[in-house]
């Protein structure tokens, strides 16, 4: 839904900070594992290669490496935070939230925290909502988190899916402010063409994802 509101408070980034684990899995090395090559992945994705998280790691983990860098990029105190919205697919357990356990690592306890599940446009979701929550006053300042470990819900012998993804988290923090920021933004869902029972691992057709976005 378009944002239409009068009021002169806009959201406005004022810090960003980003997190990639140190694990690289390239392509020629993909396609050891996979039938596929360096040329055929780039040609039909531009990828050259993915990072990966280390078994130890998880989206809390990730979240909290883009999180404090965002932070210091903005210079704020955790504490000033009213609201953290982490978008993932991957939780680090059914409850509570992630974005709880990253209140509790970054010191913001207290303020508003949720997790916003919107697979590849998470981020963007829970960037809209944020930037509600600060137009209509119920926000000053927010922390918002996209991260996924999202290689270990792949089917590794699946090139049409396995070669499009890996982890990684990437924040920003919000601030309200007269002058634009976010301007407006439209989100729209279509979820016409699932016929899949839920399996296990991710699948997609990517030849048919490509022509429906573009």
């Amino acid at each position: 839904m378009m944002n239409k509101s009068v009021d002169t408070t806009s959201s406005r980034i004022i810090g960003t900070g980003s997190y990639l684990p140190e694990t690289i899995l390239t392509n020629e090395v993909l396609s050891q594992r996979v039938d596929t090559n360096h040329e055929w992945i780039v040609e039909r994705t531009g990828v050259h290669q993915r990072h990966l998280a280390a078994p130890h790691e998880a989206t809390g983990d990730l979240a909290y490496f883009a999180a404090q860098q965002a932070i210091e990029a903005a210079n704020i105190d955790p504490e000033t935070l009213d609201l953290i919205i982490l978008g993932t697919t991957t939780p680090d357990r059914v409850y509570p939230a992630t974005a709880c356990q990253l209140q509790h690592r970054i010191g913001a306890n207290g303020c508003t925290a949720f997790d916003v599940q919107a697979v590849c446009s998470g981020f963007v979701y829970a960037l809209s909502v944020a930037d509600k929550f600060i137009r209509c006053g119920d926000a000053r300042r927010a922390l918002v988190v996209g991260a996924d470990v999202h290689s270990r819900l792949l089917d590794w012998e699946d090139r049409a899916s396995c070669v499009l993804f890996g982890d990684g988290a990437g924040a920003v923090v919000l601030e309200a402010k007269e002058n634009p920021g976010i301007m407006s933004t439209y989100l729209q869902a279509d979820g016409y063409d699932d016929d899949d029972a839920g399996p296990a691992k991710v699948r997609m057709e990517g030849r048919d994802v490509f022509k429906l976005a573009v």
